[in-house]
């Protein structure tokens, strides 16, 4: 893999363009400047008034209504625009020879995401995809509990992603909220899932799931995840939960001070117990919080991709990591229109190019 340096600084920084300056893209934008390895940042939008607002933060900040022309002054573009835009606007930059981090989900179908990977290899460019929390020390320390084997046997993990809003215009809930927990519980357990199963329903959309429940099914190490998905919901929840053999672990995004909590507690099979009287015991031990050295993971993701163009190597969240997370998703939309559990190997199968299966009634 190599880094195109066509148009790297005389200084040897990097210049960045992000297109999208909404919501995501704007953060991207203020975590840039805060990396010394780059020398310029580039701002792309069609919305002058976004421009405008960014400018008056970031005076040096370059604006663009297109993508066309801040890739002549690039050497990496950062895609934070609405997921069914995201292939286009990913191979146009590939094709060009710059290194491509492209915010979650990596495409909207199968088929989609892996051209991007196969393109970017033809190019030998860098391709990551942006899964902020595979760059969070939450997430880190619940993956060092799980490889750890301190829970024991894992016996199922299960997550929560709710709140009043904000719907999308393009994808539904599962598209929207989902790659979090998928990449999640995929980076946790160091594996894929082979089976997804997904129900949802459509309360405040015509067309357009709010509400989604997933079950995935890991056949090793033989766990089942759950997750929980809404756009509709009084109370904003972020958490995810570990249970094991022998402790069990959460972690609540919303817990500033104690983001992961582990607790010694459990029940334990009684051998040769008469099963009409209580067949086991509690255990009740104590309540812990261990460290966290926190850093901003969307900051950390983007000084890794950075870096990752500067010295040609491939990042943690690479393109087949953005495409192990569509594979679910999409398993998970076509389990959702046919009412059934869907192997991921059908989804190869059954892929399109168009984004179809993206919240269509």
């Amino acid at each position: 893999m190599r880094t195109n340096g066509s148009t790297r600084r005389v200084d040897g920084s990097l210049s960045v363009a992000v297109v999208g300056c909404g919501y995501w893209g704007s953060k991207h934008i203020r975590v840039l400047h805060a990396i010394p390895q780059v020398g310029r940042v580039i701002a792309v939008d069609q919305q002058g008034d976004r421009l405008a607002s960014l400018q008056q933060v970031f005076p040096a900040l370059r604006g663009f209504s297109s993508m066309k022309p801040a890739l002549r002054e690039a050497d990496a573009v950062i895609i934070a625009t609405p997921p069914t835009t995201h292939v286009t606007l990913a191979l146009q930059a590939i094709a060009a020879g710059k290194n491509v981090l492209v915010e979650k989900p990596l495409a909207t179908s199968t088929i989609d995401a892996r051209r991007m990977v196969d393109e970017a290899g033809e190019r030998s460019v860098v391709l990551m995809a942006g899964h902020t929390f595979e760059h969070n020390a939450a997430v880190w320390k619940l993956r060092e509990l799980v490889q750890s084997n301190e829970l024991g046997r894992i016996h199922y993990m299960d997550s929560a992603r709710l709140n009043l809003g904000l719907y999308q215009s393009d994808v539904n809930v599962l598209w929207d909220l989902g790659p979090h927990d998928v990449s999640i519980f995929n980076h946790v357990l160091g594996a894929k899932p082979s089976v997804v199963e997904a129900w949802g329903s459509r309360h405040a959309h015509s067309h357009l799931e709010d509400v989604v429940h997933a079950r995935l099914l890991y056949p090793e190490p033989g766990v089942t995840g759950t997750i929980h998905l809404s756009w509709l919901d009084p109370c904003k929840v972020r958490r995810v939960t570990v249970v094991g053999s022998s402790k069990m672990a959460v972690y609540d995004d919303l817990a500033v001070d104690e983001r992961v909590r582990v607790h010694d507690k459990g029940v334990e099979i009684q051998e040769g117990a008469n099963l009409q009287a209580q067949p086991m015991t509690y255990r009740y031990g104590e309540i812990r919080s261990p460290y966290l050295s926190f850093e901003e993971p969307l900051y950390v993701q983007d000084r890794e991709f950075v870096r990752c163009c500067i010295e040609a190597k491939r990042p943690s969240t690479d393109g087949e990591i953005g495409l192990a997370v569509v594979e679910v998703l999409e398993a998970a939309s076509l389990s959702l229109r046919e009412g059934r559990p869907v192997y991921l190997e059908e989804v190869s199968e059954l892929a399109s190019p168009r984004p179809s299966l993206v919240g269509v009634p």
